[in-house]
């Protein structure tokens, strides 16, 4: 398991030094889902969103293994396009011979990496007030409540009718936008998931909004939950220097979050990765956790 580890950082850092160096409208690398040698194979579908503005294309990856008697483990990865260019065969087949989660990589229809506009209105929360834009780019955001019932409503119907789920042990991971969105869903619906992992999340979006929204958390935990919160210890505090910085860090938050009854919080730095180089090694680290323990 420790050479699993080593692996899969190392693996992690090449693929995320190449998704920080390639722009957004680049394609996406689908030579895994054209392999029929592994240990998982890949259905897919798609879906629209509720006002037809937005596309998603739903990668699944079931184990060839037969599930166990109260279902799989299931990992829901947001920024499913890009997601998918962290798996590739030996991790899979490290993972057949674990836990053997499901895969659910959530993306957008398209053959683009990075579907910017679309990821930015799903993913971000509603502001309280002033115009539901977003900072950096100006493009519409605040629809993550929409996004969320797009998620745990239609795309788990369609997951659950491939492959038999056990309720209890259900995980989400984001980075970045994804990240924030991840809080977000714990936050205010933590009954949604019961691990969330939240990865490099933008907290510089809404300075002070996750201190706000974990107000009243211990009230709305009827059962148990995790959070596993990553962060590159090479990452600016905020993306452009006109923007204004974040007032939580992801550590912060992680020890502010820790002493909630009902919560565990688990926080983790990795020296000298900037924001982009994240997205792979923090999938990584996830399935490498998640394949190290009995329960997710």
């Amino acid at each position: 398991m420790r050479a699993l580890a080593h692996w899969l950082m190392a693996a992690g850092l090449a693929l995320g030094s190449l998704a920080q160096a390639a722009p957004q409208d680049v394609p996406m690398d689908t030579r895994l889902l054209q392999r029929t040698d592994l240990a998982y194979r890949f259905e897919t579908f798609t879906l629209d969103s509720a006002d037809g503005q937005r596309h998603y294309q739903v990668w699944v990856g079931l184990p060839r293994r037969p599930a166990p008697a109260q279902g799989y483990p299931v990992l829901y990865m947001l920024d499913g396009n890009a997601a998918l260019e962290a798996l590739d065969p030996p991790l899979l087949a490290q993972l057949d011979q674990g836990q053997a989660p499901v895969l659910v990589a959530v993306g957008y229809a398209g053959q683009r990496r990075i579907d910017r506009s679309a990821r930015t209105y799903d993913y971000t929360p509603q502001r309280v007030t002033g115009e539901q834009r977003d900072p950096m780019t100006g493009e519409p955001s605040g629809g993550a409540q929409l996004f969320l019932k797009l998620l745990v409503g239609p795309v788990a119907t369609k997951v659950e009718a491939l492959a038999p789920i056990d309720p209890q042990r259900t995980a989400l991971w984001g980075h970045s936008y994804g990240g924030l969105f991840t809080l977000g869903v714990l936050l205010d619906q933590p009954s949604a998931f019961t691990t969330y992992i939240a990865a490099s999340p933008s907290l510089w979006w809404a300075p002070g909004w996750a201190t706000r929204h974990s107000q009243g958390l211990p009230a709305r935990l009827a059962a148990p939950r995790r959070l596993w919160l990553m962060q590159g210890e090479a990452e600016p505090a905020r993306p452009r220097p006109n923007l204004p910085p974040a007032q939580e860090t992801a550590a912060a938050l992680a020890q502010a979050l820790a002493p909630v009854p009902g919560l565990s919080v688990r926080y983790q730095g990795f020296p000298g990765l900037g924001h982009g180089p994240m997205l792979a090694a923090s999938l990584r680290q996830a399935l490498q956790w998640l394949n190290e323990e009995g329960e997710m």
